[in-house]
Parts: C-alpha cells; sequence; structure tokens
C-alpha cells in the first residue's frame, strides 16, 4: 500500500469519525452508548460471567473425574522379596501407568443444591448487571438534562446582562440630557454588574454539567437534541407504579435470587449428613515394582461409600445456613422497602412539578406583560427605575424557574420509569448481554 492510499483510508477513516459525532444526538443515542460503554456497568457484566464460570465448576461434579498417571524412573528395594532372593538390595527401573475414573452417584443432592445455589448466584448477577444498567442510564438521563438546561439558562443570563445593558446606556443617554440623575446612573450600574456576575455563575454551572456528562457517558456533548416526553408510558397513579416496581424492579429480583442461593446453600449443608457413593474404575499396567522384575497389571470396578463423621462441624455448617438464609430473607424485606420509597418519592416528585410548571408558565407570561408595562410608563415618568429595574430581575427569575421547572418534570418522569425497572425499555435500548438470567 502506497503513501497516497494510506492517507486517503486516514482522512475517509476521520471522516467517519467526525460525521458520527457532527450530527445531533438524541437521548437514546447518549443511554445507549452510556450503557455499552461505562465502567459500573462493565464492571457489574464481568462479575456475572464470573459467577457464571463458577457455575460451571459445579456442574463439572456430575461428570466422570478422570485421573491419569504415568511414571519411569530409578527404584533401589531392600525388603523380605528381595532378601529371600539372596539380593539384598535390588536396583531397577520402574514404570507405572494408570487410569482411574470416578462417578458420582450419590451425595445427598450436595452437588445438585451447590450447582443451583450457583445459578441463583449467576441470576442475582445478572439483575445486580440489569440495576446498574438501569441506574446509569438515569445517570446519562440526568447529565443530558442538565446539559440542555444549563444552555438554557446560559442564554436566559445573556439575555439578562443584555436587556440590563441597555437600560443603563438608556439612563446614561437620560442623565447626559439632564432628565435622569447621577443615583439613577448608579443604581442602573449596579444592576447591570450584578447581571454579569450572574452570568458568570450560570456559565460555571454549565462547565460542571458538562464535566458531569463526560464523566458518565465518557465524551463531551456536542449537538444534543431537545428530548421527547414519554409521560404516555407512566403509570397511571402510584398505585399502578407499586406493583410495577415490585413486579420489574431489578434490585428486588436480585435480593430474591439471593434468597434462592442462600436456600440451596442450606440444601447444601443438610447433605453433609448424608454417604457419598462413587462407583470407580481403575486399571494400571506397572514394570519392575518394589524390587519384582516383570509386570504387574491391576483392574478393578468398585463401588465405593464414604461417610465423614466431623465431631460436630457439619451441623454448626448447617446452623450458620439457617442464619445466612434469615439474613439474605430480611435483605430482601429492607430492599422492598427501599423501593417502595423510591418510587413514592418518585410519584411525589412528579406531582410537584407537574403542578409547579403550570404555576411558573402564569409567573412567566405575567412578569413579562408587566415588564412591557412598566417600560412604559418608565418612559412617561409613571415608574421609578428601581421597579423597572426590579422587574427586569423578576422576569429573569421567573423564566429561569420555569426552565428548571419544566427540567425537573421531564426528569421525574425518567425517574419514574427507572423506579419501575422499565427506563431502557423505555428509550428502545437494548440491555447488556450479561443482564440475561437462567432458566
Amino acid at each position: 500500500m502506497n503513501r497516497a492510499t494510506i492517507h486517503a483510508a486516514t482522512a475517509a477513516l476521520l471522516g467517519m469519525l467526525v460525521s458520527a459525532y457532527s450530527h445531533a444526538l438524541s437521548l437514546q443515542d447518549i443511554v445507549r452508548d452510556t450503557v455499552s460503554s461505562n465502567p459500573d456497568v462493565l464492571i457489574a457484566g464481568s462479575e456475572r460471567d464470573s459467577v457464571r464460570q463458577q457455575m460451571e465448576q459445579a456442574r463439572s461434579g456430575f461428570f466422570p473425574q478422570t485421573d491419569i498417571t504415568l511414571a519411569t524412573g530409578w527404584e533401589a528395594s531392600d525388603n523380605p522379596t528381595t532378601r529371600a532372593a539372596g539380593d539384598g538390595t535390588r536396583e531397577l527401573s520402574r514404570d507405572e501407568a494408570e487410569i482411574s475414573v470416578r462417578q458420582l452417584l450419590y451425595d445427598g443432592n450436595g452437588t445438585l443444591s451447590e450447582f443451583r445455589r450457583q445459578r441463583a448466584r449467576v441470576n442475582s448477577r445478572a439483575y445486580d448487571t440489569f440495576s446498574t444498567a438501569e441506574v446509569t442510564a438515569l445517570k446519562a438521563v440526568e447529565a443530558y438534562l442538565d446539559v440542555i438546561n444549563e444552555r438554557k439558562l446560559v442564554q436566559l443570563a445573556a439575555d439578562n446582562l443584555d436587556s440590563h445593558q441597555k437600560t443603563y446606556d438608556r439612563i446614561v443617554k437620560r442623565g447626559r440630557r439632564g432628565v435622569g440623575s447621577k443615583a439613577d446612573v448608579q443604581q442602573a450600574l449596579g444592576r447591570l454588574a450584578l447581571a454579569r456576575t450572574n452570568l458568570m455563575a450560570q456559565e460555571n454551572r454549565q462547565k460542571d454539567a458538562l464535566a458531569a456528562f463526560l464523566s458518565i457517558v465518557g465524551y463531551e456533548p456536542a449537538g444534543l437534541e431537545d428530548p421527547e416526553s414519554r409521560n404516555h408510558l407512566l403509570p397511571a397513579d402510584l398505585d399502578e407504579a407499586l406493583e410495577m416496581s415490585l413486579e420489574n424492579h431489578p434490585r428486588l429480583k436480585s435480593a430474591g435470587a439471593d434468597v434462592e442461593a442462600a436456600n440451596q446453600q442450606h440444601a447444601a449443608a443438610r447433605a453433609l449428613f448424608f454417604p457419598r457413593i462413587h462407583l470407580e474404575i481403575k486399571g494400571s499396567d506397572n514394570d519392575n515394582l518394589d524390587g519384582i522384575r516383570g509386570s504387574n497389571n491391576e483392574a478393578e470396578v468398585m463401588l465405593r461409600g464414604r461417610y465423614n463423621l466431623t465431631g460436630g462441624k457439619d451441623v454448626a455448617r448447617r446452623r450458620e445456613t439457617v442464619h445466612e438464609l434469615d439474613q439474605a430473607r430480611e435483605a430482601r424485606s429492607r430492599t422492598r422497602r427501599q423501593v417502595i420509597e423510591s418510587i413514592r418519592l418518585s410519584w411525589n416528585a412528579y406531582e410537584t412539578a407537574t403542578s409547579q410548571l403550570e404555576y411558573f408558565r402564569i409567573h412567566v407570561d405575567a412578569s413579562s406583560q408587566a415588564l412591557s408595562a412598566y417600560r412604559k410608563q418608565f418612559t412617561i415618568g409613571q415608574r421609578t427605575l428601581i421597579d423597572l429595574l426590579d422587574q427586569e430581575n423578576e422576569v429573569f427569575q421567573a423564566n429561569i424557574n420555569y426552565a428548571n421547572g419544566l427540567n425537573d418534570l421531564m426528569f421525574a418522569e425518567y425517574r419514574i420509569l427507572a423506579g419501575t425497572g422499565r427506563l431502557l425499555w423505555a428509550l428502545e435500548v437494548p440491555l447488556p448481554e450479561q443482564a440475561d438470567t437462567l432458566q
């Protein structure tokens, strides 16, 4: 490949990358990218994969265990056989070859219980991955909404500064014509300075929102689209929201899988009180063993039972698993309460934001109309400068409140979807494959 071809290929690749990030990104795009690349989600998925391999280790207990031994070397033997032959110490080259196969037939269902325990742990980690993906997606939604909202607030602060600048310029001109007073100029100048600091503070909050976005999503925001409301996917009321949460929330399902794992662990502990029975098949082909020249071959098929008496250890282990099962059940109860509390808080926030937004809009309309009237009245001397400046600040604050209220309402909707375990579903973003459970 010549240099021109390499440059052309590089340029094409860069063009594709630029094109990929130059178009507008929707909330769905951002959440999909976040779920597929965020370290928290990837860590949770790796933990699930790790436990899956522990389950495979437990599964191996159902299958025959085979041992193969090969050995060769030198041996010096001094035993009754060699002494009876008159040799005393006899030195020979010794060779060994042995194969043994061991199949578990019965162990009080201990192996089966351990396999089921590990399978329940896999499901628990799968639900953890589901939960982590939902939580991370909600963080991405919040960061996305905050970036868009902060940009709007920066624009409002800039418009407010421009309005104060125009008012200040008008007051200065009035003063030059001898209409205004120095006090008016100083008052307008002070409000202008405050408007500048408001813009600086808002720009700093915008930088904070961009930093949070970068931390969660992994790249800086560019060309973000205004998000769509998905309130048509919300439950009809709090009761339905609670029902959905208790049925779908992945954290609660994970706690349920932990209870199943603890239950199977208790069953495995009961198996310690039963014998272990194996079918054992062994064959060997040895030469020159123990100073005796020639082949020494054996073959056996045995049914062996073993019963281990541990002096109370197994009893204590079984009692331990009882307490661990109680802990898992109480942890599930605690998780259930937390899920209920979370969805109640989310629903309360949604209802409050919905109620407030209408009043924020009325405030914006009323204060804007009042400002228009104040400006006309100030021109003809029916309003003081303080009245006008106060009203300009009133309009600015009303617009800030409305923008924040709209943002709060939008986030409250997505928060409820996350609380019912349906955020990724609502955004049509697939779950990580590690969130798949086993039957």
